[in-house]
């Protein structure tokens, strides 16, 4: 008889972007990386696709709609983190409607537009550093990336 398989978690997260702009929030009150800034996301919540879950973040989170054939796979991570492994896909869109606004105050502390002049990329200092590195390498053309393996 086979023994249980390997289970990994997977993750969603929206690089929204606007002219030479992304959006990016602070988290606080969640236990995890609180004080740093992210990108809207959230993890698949089961009978769902990688597209639909990032739609229904997408809403939850900053109260946006974003139709799935306006989002993009700009960059797949593999990440390890203390005894687990995640697979991150993050998405792009330039497109969307209604105006960004913190929808979970109770663990957002605020959002905001940061420049990303060329491929310059300016973010936050305290930006989680996974995501920092997502965001640079989607924007330097690399599809995929591993984390937390050292």
């Amino acid at each position: 008889m086979p023994g249980e398989r390997f289970k990994i978690t997977p993750a969603v997260h929206l690089i929204l972007q606007k002219g030479e702009k992304i959006f990016l929030s602070l988290r606080k009150n969640t236990g995890w990386h609180d004080g740093e800034y992210s990108l809207p996301s959230g993890h698949l919540e089961g009978n769902e696709t990688l597209l639909e879950a990032m739609t229904r973040e997408a809403k939850e989170e900053i109260g946006i709609t974003v139709a799935s054939e306006d989002l993009r796979l700009v960059h797949v991570m593999h990440r390890k983190q203390s005894d687990q492994e995640r697979i991150d896909f993050f998405f792009s869109a330039t497109k969307w409607s209604g105006e960004p606004e913190n929808k979970e105050p109770e663990k957002c502390g605020g959002l905001g537009w940061y420049e990303i002049p060329s491929l310059g990329v300016i973010l936050p200092i305290d930006i989680i550093p996974y995501v920092e590195q997502a965001v640079r390498q989607s924007f330097g053309g690399k599809f995929y990336s591993e984390y937390g393996w050292d």
